[in-house]
């Protein structure tokens, strides 16, 4: 089998001796009262208020602000007593539909019914009302198949946001609030502008978020001495270095402090994952699980193959020490799925039809495996990680929920990256796959987008139905959104553009 070509990749931005120079603002030592004393302070704030729309904007407020995760018990108990049908304003009716879905409380999209005239359609005097449009183009993404209206809302909101920050009818902060939601959020800045800011939740949102990259920074510093040490950019300097890239998407997957443990590994796991994807000769070594098998692979291979080959077994033993379990079986099953996937991929195979292609496209995108160190670190951190739930883990590839995240980034993938892809005449992609039935290039684009808004309603669908345990479903939804905020700068693993830098330094490395 022949080796991909070389992509002609730029080297990374991020070098190990920079990430090692950047410093916390804070740390939870030094201040970790303070934001307990802002968190009771916000508590106290959300309790005084006594209406509802006010309680419903705050929690908006705190979702944006991204401190909502604080104050669960608050936010559901207040809506376990919310009447779905009592506000009629646009803003209101919308923000309270979103959070009701969010929080596990079913109510029918009916509610907007309210909005159409008599012929089915809504007014379009609900385009006077930005703050409104906005909820509205928010609510849209919650849809699932049973629920049509959400996407009359998504094209009405979507066609009035875009005319209004094209016509600047948008004051300036609301316009970037637009703009954001339409791409990437970060609601902080805008929220210290607001002249109505709650000042207890501001200042918790910015320690909160200065903690969090604290903790974040010193685990990115470890990582980066451990790909330090492993000389990727001595021995394969022709191969993708995207360590920094990878850990932001495990960052954005699986935020809580608390899963330390889970970050580090799949940030080795994507790190290791994107240069097999790009040197893939390892399948029969993988399936060995030996070091002697590095006798039958290239030089250059060797570093790569032991990286792997220890990162895994580290898991192991910690798995054994802590739970008594060996769970070398199932992390072994889903990296010989990985990289026999890669083979397939590489190996001539040309699909062509879209149902052949997803067969194994789905799995060499690589975040089922992803999702396996997360099924996993969540069965560990509630200390039910048993043999019956390892059984039920084994039959990973038949579980939707590891399906759809999967084709929705494969999807995501192929938009972006096609076009160059098939330039340096490399691996087929959803969209020539389609263009082979004899469709242009942008009318196959168009359905690759229309099976990524299809999956999108399956996938929340699933996340709401789901029985899998608590949090992976909700952590299978984050990890789809972070990819598909990465992919709106272009190529993220493959590009090192300066939108890519801007948003992983305001991410990782600039205090707000």
């Amino acid at each position: 089998m022949s080796e991909r070509p070389s992509g002609g990749y730029l080297p990374t931005v991020w070098d190990p001796e920079l990430i090692q120079s950047f410093t916390p603002l804070c740390t939870y030592e030094t201040d970790g009262h303070r934001l307990e004393e802002l968190k009771h302070a916000t508590q106290l704030l959300f309790k005084s208020l006594t209406r509802p729309e006010e309680k419903i904007d705050m929690i908006n407020k705190m979702q944006r602000l991204d401190v909502a995760k604080h104050f669960k018990k608050e936010i559901k108990e207040f809506l376990t007593h919310l009447d779905p049908n009592t506000p009629t304003d646009l803003f209101t009716v919308t923000l309270q539909f979103c959070l009701l879905h969010q929080y596990g409380f079913f109510v029918g999209s009916d509610v907007f019914n309210k909005f159409k005239n008599s012929d089915g359609k809504f007014k379009e005097r609900l385009s006077e009302d930005p703050a409104g449009l906005l909820s509205l183009y928010e609510a849209s993404h919650l849809g699932v198949h049973e629920e049509d209206v959400l996407d009359e809302t998504k094209a009405f909101s979507t066609k009035h946001l875009k005319l209004a920050m094209d016509m600047l009818e948008l004051e300036k902060d609301l316009a970037q609030q637009s703009k954001e939601s339409l791409e990437a959020r970060n609601f902080i800045n805008i929220y210290q502008r607001d002249e109505n800011k709650k000042l207890a939740l501001s200042e918790f949102a910015k320690l909160d978020f200065n903690l969090l990259q604290s903790v974040y920074l010193q685990e990115l510093k470890e990582l980066a001495e451990w790909w330090k040490r492993l000389k990727m950019k001595d021995k394969l300097p022709f191969a993708r270095d995207r360590m920094v890239e990878c850990y932001f998407l495990a960052m954005g997957s699986v935020p809580d402090p608390k899963f330390s443990k889970c970050r580090r590994n799949l940030t080795k796991f994507g790190s290791l994952a994107t240069i097999l994807d790009d040197f893939h000769k390892c399948t029969t070594a993988v399936k060995m699980w030996d070091l002697e098998a590095t006798v039958e692979l290239p030089e250059y291979m060797n570093v790569c193959y032991k990286a792997m080959y220890n990162h895994v077994n580290e898991m192991v033993e910690d798995a054994l020490n802590t739970l008594g379990l060996d769970i070398l079986p199932y992390i072994k099953d889903q990296w010989m799925c990985y990289v026999q996937s890669l083979h397939v991929d590489y190996g001539g195979y040309m699909p062509t039809t879209l149902e052949a292609y997803f067969k194994n496209a789905w799995i060499s995108i690589g975040i089922a495996v992803g999702l396996a160190y997360v099924f996993l670190a969540i069965l560990e951190d509630s200390n039910s990680l048993n043999q019956c739930e390892l059984q039920l883990f084994e039959q990973w590839s038949s579980f939707d929920l590891f399906y759809f995240p999967s084709l929705i980034t494969r999807l995501l993938d192929d938009l972006t990256t096609s076009n160059v892809e098939m330039e340096r005449g490399e691996t087929t992609s959803s969209t020539q796959c389609y263009m082979i039935q004899g469709v242009s290039a942008e009318e196959a684009r168009d359905h690759i987008k229309d099976l990524i808004c299809d999956s999108w309603k399956k996938l929340n669908k699933l996340v709401a139905q789901s029985s899998l345990p608590t949090g992976f479903a909700e952590t299978a939804l984050a990890m789809v959104r972070c990819v598909q905020q990465m992919y709106q700068f272009g190529d993220w693993f493959g590009v090192q553009s300066k939108a890519n830098k801007d948003c992983q330094n305001s991410s990782l490395f600039n205090c707000v």
